[in-house]
């Protein structure tokens, strides 16, 4: 075999072994830079949370709460614990706790068992957003007074819910008063 021709076979096992290495190469480095989530993973992997997640049935059970004005309810449907917070339409600061959040209720006449109050609370223009074991509920509350069927108070809300077993609890309520309506000019 002449030297030429070694060095034709040579430039051909290079040049395939090269075209291997390409071919192979391009597969790992698409797959090392293909775009990957940042964040909640559990949510991509199990897009069928957000389709069991009804936030009309998750709220109704705290409105009941307000509307029976059920002490014990706020354990059930609360996280039981020091991680809860929970800011107030009708007090200022944070609320932090399970014991100051069950005071604070107990300060609006709340009682183990409930009792009649001729109040009602109700909500309306729900809308969520679940992101994998968590979900954020937003809405408009609404309180009447027996004393004052004519006037309710109302405003924003945001709840957190986050998956304590089987179950959303709530992590987090923010309340608000909506501002009052401009005076007449």
């Amino acid at each position: 075999m002449t030297r030429e021709k070694r060095g034709d076979i040579g430039t051909a096992v290079l040049g395939a072994s090269l075209l291997i290495v390409l071919i192979l190469g391009t597969g790992l480095i698409s797959a090392w830079i293909e775009p990957r989530p940042v964040c909640c993973p559990a949510f991509l992997k199990r897009p069928e949370a957000a389709r069991s997640f009804n936030a009309e049935e998750t709220i109704a059970p705290w409105v009941a709460m307000w509307n029976s004005y059920d002490l014990s309810e706020v354990d059930r449907l609360f996280l039981p614990d020091d991680r809860v917070t929970y800011f107030s339409s009708e007090k200022e600061g944070l609320i932090r706790g399970i014991g100051a959040l069950r005071e604070h209720h107990a300060g609006f006449g709340f009682i183990p068992g409930g009792k009649a109050r001729g109040n009602k609370l109700w909500v309306d223009g729900l809308s969520s957003q679940v992101f994998g074991d968590t979900a954020v509920v937003t809405g408009i509350w609404y309180f009447q007074r027996a004393q004052t069927p004519e006037k309710a108070q109302h405003g924003p809300f945001t709840f957190v819910y986050v998956k304590s077993g089987s179950e959303y609890r709530i992590a987090h309520g923010h309340f608000a008063n909506a501002p009052a309506p401009a005076a007449a000019r």
